[in-house]
């Protein structure tokens, strides 16, 4: 093989890791710690996956108390087929779509209120170090909703 062979292959294998890894960073991907808005405890652990349709689900893969508090470990609020499963492993946002105008915003999705037991039209915004992500749940319009942040990790 000769040195001008071998620096064509080294090229294209080179070339072919760096687009791997470019497609891995979806910097929505991945594991975010959720902050409670009314008390500022970490609630739960969610790991948000990217579908082969191009949405975006999260489920969750761990749960924490408030302290005071007994931990919740079954959706005994959630609707329909989701009611009584356990809170590790629930999908409780999904269909969360990156807006073609902002790249850094997520729109059209739904979220569950495992709590409550209720879902909500949902968008989220990532912050501009990709760090926090800003998940919005709301009725109707988004002016009557409620915001928590996640934190990536």
């Amino acid at each position: 093989m000769n040195k001008r062979y071998k620096g064509i292959i080294a090229g294209l294998f080179l070339a072919t890791l760096s687009s791997m890894s470019f497609a891995d960073s979806d910097p929505l991907v991945g594991k975010w710690k959720t902050i409670d808005d009314r008390t500022g405890y970490s609630r739960a652990d969610v790991e948000i996956r990217k579908k082969p349709d191009g949405t975006y689900e999260g489920i969750i893969v761990e749960t924490r108390s408030i302290p005071g508090a007994e931990k919740a470990v079954i959706c005994t609020n959630c609707p329909g087929a989701l009611k009584g499963k356990p809170f590790l492993g629930l999908p409780f946002i999904w269909g969360f779509k990156q807006n073609p105008d902002n790249p850094k915003e997520f729109i059209d999705g739904r979220v569950l209120d495992p709590i409550g037991g209720k879902i909500y039209k949902g968008k989220a915004r990532l912050s501009s170090n990709e760090k926090r992500l800003t998940m919005r749940g709301y009725v109707g319009v988004s002016v009557i909703g409620r915001s928590v942040t996640w934190v990536k990790y």
